[in-house]
């Protein structure tokens, strides 16, 4: 397609898919999780895009105590957080970041502190207000964290613009009231009718 021009209160963007291609080194992960534990990549790995990871672990390991689930969370998300090589941009993320002229948000699955590092991995400048899934009492596809960035950016979600790559990410964004744009190759029943771009790269927002 074209080139997208987009008016709106404010920005939100997920970050993973989104902003930073982080694809390879977060399923080389997912697919040591299988092996470790028994669990089926092929079923995982395309469950967990867009979801936070202790969510994808609880879901595929509904019988492990409490206490045992959170530190396997804690070793795998270290782990994500010990990997920055292949971190890089979306084409055309940056040049968007620094040249938009309206206020804008990161809403995550990840944790702050992998965002922070990703973001500055890819060579991302640092979002104005960062939602980060441990932050958050519910994430994707629950709109919350869409719903607290356009409470703290100070403006009413319906006017915002979210771009999304991940099925959960695009639920959680319709679910907030905001418009959605769908950043890659998702094709579902949730984004037909919706705006999609393969990259960043001819995407323009200007406030309104």
């Amino acid at each position: 397609m074209g080139s997208l021009e987009l008016a709106a209160a404010a920005a939100l963007f997920d970050m993973d898919g989104t902003l930073v291609d982080s694809t390879a080194v977060v399923e080389a992960i997912w697919r040591d999780f299988c092996r470790d534990h028994g669990v089926d990549e092929a079923v995982l790995v395309p469950w967990s895009h867009g979801r936070r990871t202790s969510d994808t672990v609880r879901h595929f390991l509904p019988d492990v105590p409490d206490d045992e689930l959170g530190a396997i969370v804690a070793e795998y998300e270290i782990r994500e957080q010990n990997t920055m090589t292949g971190i890089v941009e979306v084409p055309g993320a940056r040049t968007l970041l620094e040249s938009i002229e309206l206020p804008w948000a990161v809403v995550t699955s990840a944790p702050r502190e992998l965002a922070v590092r990703r973001m500055r991995a890819a060579g991302l400048p640092e979002a104005p207000v960062l939602v980060p899934a441990d932050e958050i009492e519910r994430g994707k596809p629950d709109p919350e964290g869409y719903l607290r960035a356009a409470e703290l950016l100070g403006v009413d979600v319906r006017e915002c613009v979210a771009f999304e790559d991940a099925e959960p990410g695009v639920l959680s964004a319709l679910g907030s009231g905001a418009r959605v744009v769908v950043v890659g190759r998702l094709d579902s029943e949730v984004t037909s009718g919706l705006p999609v771009v393969p990259d960043l790269t001819s995407v323009h927002v200007r406030g309104r």
